[in-house]
């Protein structure tokens, strides 16, 4: 699939900026290719690929606090008009999808929406601690679908979560759900 969005080179240095004075790791890569986090939500929300987009690689082990201070690096950002996707799923478990999924996404899904649901606080606390949660590793034996997560309430720590989307037969048994702040 080809999704010829247009870049954004001075976004891209001005993030890559921003993450280096939080401390964190950071390096441009122009010809890195859109992740199909980035290049399917963006066909869905600009299919004529006329919105430039770039995208923020995950870091590598999934840290989730490392992914809040992503966020927290990035929420300038928002006050300048760039919209922040993280892109994933509360389910992702590709053994096993189905029948066999209810059970595990759904109470997975059913904490996350009390989660999402506490002040900044409380929230983040228990999103750092997400290992905890009922059938945790099962729904998501990498948190590579998870961890988008941590970087979009990381830039957006104070603001209240709202889910606007909420699915209990997502692919045959897959409960999921998703949610905008700001």
């Amino acid at each position: 699939m080809t999704y010829p969005a247009p870049g954004a080179p001075a976004l891209a240095q001005q993030i890559a900026g921003l993450i280096a004075a939080a401390s964190l790791p950071t390096h441009l890569d122009a010809k890195q290719g859109y992740d199909h986090g980035t290049f399917v939500p963006a066909y869905v929300m600009y299919p004529q690929a006329d919105m430039p987009i770039l995208q923020v690689s995950l870091q590598h082990g999934y840290n989730p606090a490392a992914h809040f201070a992503l966020g927290r690096a990035l929420a300038p950002l928002r006050d300048a008009g760039v919209l922040i996707v993280g892109s994933g799923l509360s389910y992702h478990n590709l053994r096993m999808f189905g029948p066999a999924a209810k059970i595990p996404s759904e109470a997975f899904d059913d904490w996350l929406c009390e989660v999402m649901a506490l002040p900044p606080e409380p929230r983040t606390a228990a999103l750092l601690d997400w290992e905890q949660a009922p059938y945790a590793r099962i729904c998501h034996e990498q948190e590579d679908h998870l961890a988008p997560l941590f970087v979009a309430l990381g830039a957006a720590e104070a603001d209240p979560a709202q889910q606007v989307y909420h699915d209990k037969g997502l692919m045959g048994g897959v409960t999921a759900s998703s949610y905008k702040l700001g």
